[in-house]
């Protein structure tokens, strides 16, 4: 009877130590994640990198200047490249799509909205592509890895 205990007690042990071992994943969610102010490390037209933050020779040197500041209120400013901002709010669809809405003024050829898909997203860089086309780079898809800070 004693082994019994001995036994029943030494395997209620291990699964104890086992369990409180195991580290829940504590992800916050994306919308958590990604609400921070974003600046330009790299760009892509199409898939011609045009910026590279520090780059000695980059086709768009402006994109320094580029900010995506998403708020955890759901607010959104959005800097392009040639210093015009953009205010409206943001949204998530799932976790792999960030839309801009109501957009004020209205960038050029989008109604007001820019939707991006969410390709990674880390503490500090996430990579962004743009759905539609942009006027301004000659309607090329661009693709976007920004970092905080």
């Amino acid at each position: 009877m004693e082994r019994k205990y001995t036994l029943f007690w030494s395997i209620m042990l291990v699964l104890t130590l086992i369990t409180a071992g195991c580290k829940k994943d504590s992800k916050k969610p994306v919308s958590e994640r990604i609400a921070k102010t974003w600046t330009a490390e790299t760009v892509k037209h199409g898939t011609v990198v045009v910026y590279t933050r520090g780059g000695a020779s980059n086709n768009e040197a402006r994109y320094s200047d580029f900010r995506l500041a998403l708020s955890s209120t759901g607010t959104v400013a959005y800097t392009e490249f040639d210093k015009n901002t953009f205010n409206g709010t943001w949204a998530l669809e799932g976790e792999t799509t960030l839309v801009l809405s109501g957009l004020n003024p209205q960038p050029s050829g989008s109604n007001g909205t820019i939707k991006f898909t969410i390709n990674s997203l880390e503490d500090n860089k996430v990579v962004l592509t743009r759905l539609d086309g942009s006027l301004k780079t000659g309607n090329t898809i661009n693709q976007y890895t920004l970092s905080n800070p």
